[in-house]
């Protein structure tokens, strides 16, 4: 039996996090281990397209975690744990994690967000993660922008540069920059 095959079976043919019946496809969840079905997801496009890109990520749609996170499958728990992680500040999304239980070894996988080890800290030497809130230190001007981010300002939804403990992204009057951790602290 083919992975697709199986995953359909496995799913009754919805997205295994919203429950969708459009557009449905076999996503691997990074990274794999084993490279069988269980490092495997059917998803709808819409999940895979907010998954892979956070600038689009619609949090409502995100609401279907409630349900997801329960499932038995490991893939399909890393992918709720990760959207959760990322939507933290939205005020529904902390008492999801705080009930999600994840083994051992699943909440490792789940972590293993990007692999490389780096880790982003702020001004204070607070570890943030990916959906963290941080708010501004100080003024920053925004090169290529004419404006200036000023300090108190808070940015939602941060996303981590993989490669540099020393950068993340985040919105600012509608604008995706990149911000030095250091001027930044967790909210």
């Amino acid at each position: 039996m083919s992975f697709e095959k199986e995953l359909q079976n496995r799913s009754e043919s919805k997205c295994e996090l919203c429950e969708s019946t459009d557009g449905l496809s076999v996503y691997a969840v990074q990274p794999t281990r084993n490279d069988n079905a269980d490092d495997h997801a059917y998803l709808c496009a819409n999940c895979i397209e907010q998954i892979e890109n956070p600038d689009k990520i619609n949090p409502n749609h995100w609401r279907c975690l409630n349900a997801s996170m329960w499932s038995p499958i490991p893939a399909v728990q890393v992918l709720s744990w990760r959207m959760l992680h990322q939507l933290k500040g939205e005020g529904w999304t902390d008492e999801l994690l705080e009930m999600l239980f994840l083994d051992d070894e699943t909440l490792e996988w789940a972590q293993a967000l990007s692999g490389s080890g780096v880790k982003h800290v702020d001004a204070n030497g607070v570890v943030l993660e990916a959906g963290d809130t941080v708010v501004l230190t100080q003024d920053l001007k925004v090169k290529g922008a004419n404006f200036t981010a000023k300090r108190g300002t808070a940015v939602r939804r941060i996303s981590l540069v993989a490669d540099n403990p020393e950068h993340i992204e985040g919105k600012i009057d509608g604008q995706r920059i990149v911000i030095l951790t250091k001027f930044v602290k967790k909210k």
